[in-house]
């Protein structure tokens, strides 16, 4: 998921290391810290795929600052992993968070209604983080009521998810 942060927020105006740090902590920072040992590797990877170009400019103080920029074919990936995000990415809510966040550069609503819609059928099937054999457990059969406030914040979670994500797909005529 850097990466395809590293390529939304690229995608939008070039930036410094620094400032795209900045973003992406922003963004994931609090549930997964974007470290300097994880996030330039990340933009080399990028930069030896061709996916992304790196320019020198004077700093502000004194340093020069590499300014990086998406190549045409760093625009075209970007929309190729928004089109087509892993089945994680449609499951897991961090990672749906930055698909998400960078959707709108698919510019064909067909698409984007496409990926809505898999998050949407995920979130309609039954499922529970507590489970009596195969059946998911719901928030009124815990006694516990720690576990009966996670299922209880989920639900809620769900239900506004679902809402929104069925008045954007009417929008989207999708």
């Amino acid at each position: 998921m850097l990466e395809l942060a590293i390529l939304g927020f690229l995608y939008d105006t070039p930036l410094h290391g620094y400032e795209l740090r900045k973003r992406l902590t922003a963004l994931t920072g609090h549930v997964r810290p974007v470290a300097e040992s994880t996030l330039y590797p990340a933009i080399k990877r990028l930069e030896k795929a061709g996916l992304l170009v790196r320019a020198t400019e004077p700093g502000a103080a004194a340093a020069p600052r590499h300014v990086l920029s998406l190549t045409d074919e760093g625009r075209r990936e970007l929309r190729r992993r928004l089109s087509e995000p892993a089945q994680r990415d449609i499951t897991d809510e961090n990672r749906w968070f930055t698909v998400l966040a960078f959707l709108r550069h698919l510019e064909d609503a067909g698409a984007q209604a496409a990926v809505l819609r898999r998050r949407l059928a995920f979130l309609l099937e039954p499922a529970s983080f507590f489970y009596d054999g195969d059946r998911p457990l719901s928030a009124e059969e815990m006694s516990d009521p720690f576990r009966r406030g996670v299922l209880t914040i989920a639900r809620a979670t769900t239900r506004a998810e679902v809402g929104w994500l069925r008045e954007t797909l009417d929008s989207l005529g999708g």
